[in-house]
């Protein structure tokens, strides 16, 4: 039904008068009569009675009347509630998942200063390996992943998020602190991995395989799990591993876990966004990438 229509309508009821209403509504009288016949045309009832002096509302006039005061009432708390979703606080839930390497210090950080500035709003971040994160986001069991590698899968579409740096993480005072080493010299030292579906593993990988090896080349005999894990046993000084500087940062700072580079391996990878194909933006997951690059800058 024609809001319009039924708004020109009450407010002929309301006045019971054509030039009043029209005067209420900003609009000319043959306007105003012109919507109140078509809407008489298609109910296929008399809505007033124009005999009198003034105009009055027929009986079913009378029951349209209370109905279209309910309509034009819920339309009006629609639209409210459209305009707040758009220009209002932001509130309700936020969900984001991320690998461990950007979820660890860069996005948490992010995150904690977003929900300061949005009081209203729940923030959750879901922490898993990379691939975990965009299974997740395919299903839409989260709005937004933030990932170290993008592995290929149809039903999600990526995006660069800022750049990081992958390094060799060692314990303190390791024969390898502040070098750049071999993939030789690295061959004879306990090389600790992340797991399976990790980011960081697969740049590795990657890398490896560009400059002609494998891990299987460097004996790997230890995987565990993810970032927290590797970074415990190699401040125990079981061993080193590759990880997102940007997590370690603290470490480094402190001088709990000291940093080599890799002699022939390209360690720069950008940190990407990841997020369901065809999926209809949030307003809380487009103002928080907003947010965050302008504090990545």
């Amino acid at each position: 039904m024609d809001t319009r229509q039924l708004r020109a309508f009450c407010e002929v009821v309301e006045r019971r008068s054509f030039s009043q209403a029209a005067e209420r509504l900003g609009v000319t009288q043959p306007a105003v009569s012109l919507q109140v016949r078509s809407l008489e045309k298609r109910l296929g009832l008399q809505l007033l009675d124009r005999s009198g002096r003034r105009v009055e509302p027929t009986e079913a006039g009378a029951r349209l009347y209370a109905g279209a005061q309910r309509l034009l009432a819920l339309e009006e708390e629609i639209t409210s509630a459209l305009a707040d979703e758009v220009t209002g606080a932001l509130a309700g839930t936020f969900t984001i998942g991320a690998s461990t390497g950007p979820g660890g210090v860069v996005l948490s950080q992010l995150l904690c200063q977003f929900a300061e500035v949005h009081p209203d709003l729940n923030v959750a971040l879901s922490v898993f390996d990379t691939q975990t994160v965009v299974e997740r986001v395919a299903d839409r069991t989260l709005e937004l992943g933030v990932v170290g590698a993008a592995p290929r899968h149809r039903a999600v579409e990526y995006e660069p998020f800022f750049r990081d740096t992958v390094i060799l993480a060692c314990p303190p005072g390791h024969a390898f602190a502040g070098r750049t080493v071999t993939l030789d010299e690295l061959q004879g030292e306990q090389l600790i991995l992340m797991q399976e579906g990790a980011g960081v593993r697969q740049m590795i990988e990657d890398e490896l395989r560009r400059a002609g090896t494998k891990l299987g080349d460097l004996g790997v005999r230890l995987e565990l799990g993810l970032q927290e894990s590797v970074t415990s046993a190699v401040r125990g000084g079981y061993g080193v591993t590759f990880i997102s500087r940007s997590s370690v940062e603290n470490d480094l700072a402190a001088g709990t876990l000291v940093e080599a580079r890799i002699a022939g391996l390209e360690l720069e990878r950008e940190i990407l966004l990841v997020r369901a194909a065809g999926r209809s933006e949030t307003r809380a997951a487009r103002t928080f990438v907003e947010f965050a690059r302008q504090r990545l800058r």
